[in-house]
């Protein structure tokens, strides 16, 4: 079954800096944390804080307000103003009750306050709703970019690839989510329907538009852009979970596919949903050298390749929800 597969898709470790000049403070939140899963980073003070900003990727920054230096307040100020970090979350650590206080940090961009003495639970809880909306924030950030990018590059190279994309990352993440995958695996899977061709860009026009069919020689030339593309994903926030995909979309369930030759369940799961939405989206569009195939011929070449070309479990819940999938 598809739903009992331990393949994951997505996982990630948040990383929190917490900035907090009483040691004792400072390393029991950090130990914590830590305990809940998370990867802590340190520091002293403001401006220690912010040169690790510098250097590291922080999903949550716990600030006192109080430290030597740069104060809190400050340290805040400075970290939403900067382009680059003004979506981290900053989370206040204060012992100050009055409201001017809080209304300082808020002020300077704070997102959230946690009082000291802190209550554990309550400190891991602002902690996972902040981790939370930040990866939110990524995801529409990284998806725009994306958009952005296949936009100006991929659409130049060819034409049939805008509309092709849109569907491709529809189907996909549909398909995902009928198959049973979490809601951050199906997001995965979308991002693979629209970056999996990518690699096109590398390939002559000459090869990639041309009228008729291919020589031997031009084919093998148009099998390298499984990976250029994951070339071009892998350096991606996403691109450990996105790039097998792309990689892997034109491997085959019987193992004579390329690039790798996998087969059956060794073929990345968002490989195999991209190779049915990609095929099923190719046999009902027009091509330069074939006229677009019906919903029902299109259905038919899916099952007759099932258990060689395709995962058979994936046609099955493809074609039994094609409705529901291409709307």
């Amino acid at each position: 079954m598809l739903n009992s597969e331990s393949e994951q898709v997505c996982k990630s470790v948040h990383t929190i800096l917490v900035a907090d000049d009483n040691a004792t403070s400072r390393g029991l939140i950090s130990e914590l944390l830590s305990t809940e899963g998370y990867q802590v980073l340190e520091s002293n003070d403001g401006n220690h804080a912010l040169s690790i900003l510098e250097k590291e990727r922080i999903d949550v920054v716990l600030m006192d307000v109080i430290m030597p230096g740069m104060d809190g307040y400050e340290a805040c100020r400075r970290i939403k103003g900067n382009p680059k970090w003004c979506f981290i979350p900053v989370v206040m650590l204060t012992a100050l009750k009055d409201v001017e206080s809080r209304i300082k940090a808020l002020e300077a961009g704070a997102d959230d306050f946690i009082s000291k003495p802190f209550h554990e639970e309550e400190l891991v809880t602002r902690v996972k709703s902040s981790a939370r909306s930040k990866e939110l924030l990524d995801q529409l950030e990284d998806t725009e970019s994306i958009l952005f990018a296949l936009a100006n590059v991929v659409e130049v190279k060819d034409q049939y690839t805008e509309r092709h994309l849109k569907s491709m990352a529809r189907f996909a993440e549909q398909l995902a989510g009928l198959a049973g995958l979490s809601v951050m695996d199906q997001r995965m899977v979308r991002y693979g329907g629209i970056l999996h061709d990518i690699g096109k860009v590398g390939i002559s026009d000459s090869i990639l538009c041309k009228q008729g069919m291919l020589t031997m020689e031009e084919y093998e030339i148009i099998k390298m852009h499984t990976i250029l593309g994951e070339q071009i994903v892998e350096p991606m926030r996403f691109g450990s979970y996105v790039a097998p995909m792309v990689r892997g979309h034109h491997e085959r369930w019987d193992g004579t596919g390329y690039p790798d030759g996998l087969s059956g369940q060794k073929i990345p799961i968002g490989a195999r949903i991209l190779s049915i939405c990609d095929s099923y989206d190719a046999m009902t569009s027009d091509r330069p050298y074939r006229r677009a195939l019906s919903v029902e011929e299109a259905k038919k070449e899916l099952l007759m390749n099932s258990g060689a070309q395709f995962d058979p479990d994936l046609v099955r819940i493809f074609v039994s929800s094609l409705k529901d999938i291409c709307g």
